[in-house]
């Protein structure tokens, strides 16, 4: 089968790539940016240059977007142009071509406000049936791509399968606040409590979708880390989260401990993939609890594929406040 791969350059495409490079399929890389990955080079919002790239494509992979660090560096219209219209570009050349399945690589900040919950209450129990309020151009461009899949899916039967998915970057967080209070590898364990997915659990979604897409039709799927918190944990999560975290994980302390590492003291939201579980067959492997125990014994915590790929930076500039121009 060929699949079409777009963002090739980028964490998820490279991870794409690398994995299909051992599997009986033909993958072809497309980005704007030339990388060992890619075999097209040019830009999604060039009609003529995606219709011939998708051309012979069974599958398409539509990872390219522009990231919340990009907010500052580039305009709303490149955010349009890029997510929105090089999406129904997309969309538009694989229904045109009898493409059998799309999967569109959207985020959970698409949820935005949705996610904080207000002062007193518990913490925000993030499923699909949660409804997005975003709160930037970043998730406004990707609710309104993943509305696009839905439109052109009942408009020509197209498979799309929308990926909502949590964090996966191995970068510094874009907050400075929070680059201040918590060591890099600290906060990415952290979040796996939570808000994070290892990338290698990210791809097996991605091809999971690839071959549930024509059965499904269309669908949306949060992809995070499967959390270890129930319902009945989210009034406490939001006080005193590590109160939560001792009472399932009373061995976590000596592995923070031995790090200098800490628990937050809140955790305002937590993402539940059991939709995906239940409708992809997805079984995730790299949780906190994982992450625990590779960590106990001085083993790593990532997998292979995530140090394979690495931090890659959103910027070709360097700023005067590393690694963002963002706070």
């Amino acid at each position: 089968m060929r699949i079409l791969v777009t963002g090739s350059a980028g964490h998820l495409g490279e991870a794409l790539m690398r994995t299909l490079a051992h599997s009986e399929h033909e993958a072809v890389g497309l980005d704007i940016q030339k990388s060992p990955f890619t075999q097209r080079v040019g830009s999604i919002v060039e009609r003529a240059f995606v219709e011939e790239c998708v051309q012979g494509a069974e599958v398409v992979l539509h990872t390219a977007t522009l990231h919340k660090p990009h907010i500052e560096t580039h305009s709303r219209q490149d955010f349009v142009d890029t997510n929105i219209t090089g999406t129904l570009n997309l969309l538009e050349a694989a229904a045109a071509a009898g493409v059998k399945g799309f999967v569109f690589t959207s985020t959970t900040s698409t949820f935005g406000r949705a996610l904080v919950p207000a002062r007193g209450e518990p913490a925000s129990w993030i499923t699909e049936a949660v409804v997005p309020i975003p709160k930037n151009i970043y998730g406004i461009t990707k609710l309104a791509a993943e509305n696009l899949c839905e439109l052109i899916h009942r408009r020509s039967g197209l498979p799309c399968v929308v990926l909502r998915t949590a964090r996966f970057f191995p970068e510094d967080d874009d907050n400075r606040n929070v680059r201040a209070a918590f060591d890099n590898d600290n906060l990415k364990v952290n979040e796996l409590l939570y808000r994070r997915a290892d990338i290698e659990d990210v791809v097996t979604a991605h091809l999971l979708a690839v071959s549930k897409a024509p059965a499904l039709g269309f669908d949306r799927f949060v992809i995070s880390a499967n959390t270890p918190f129930t319902r009945d944990d989210l009034p406490e999560l939001h006080t005193h989260a590590e109160r939560v975290v001792q009472r399932l994980f009373p061995g976590h302390e000596a592995v923070y401990r031995q790090r200098g590492w800490a628990l937050p003291s809140t955790i305002d939201r937590v993402y539940v993939n059991e939709r995906a579980r239940t409708h992809l067959g997805w079984q995730p492997r790299y949780d906190f609890n994982y992450a625990i125990q590779q960590l106990r014994t001085n083993q790593e915590y990532r997998s292979p594929l995530a140090l394979a790929v690495g931090a890659k930076g959103y910027h070709a500039q360097e700023f005067l406040d590393e690694p963002y121009p963002v706070s």
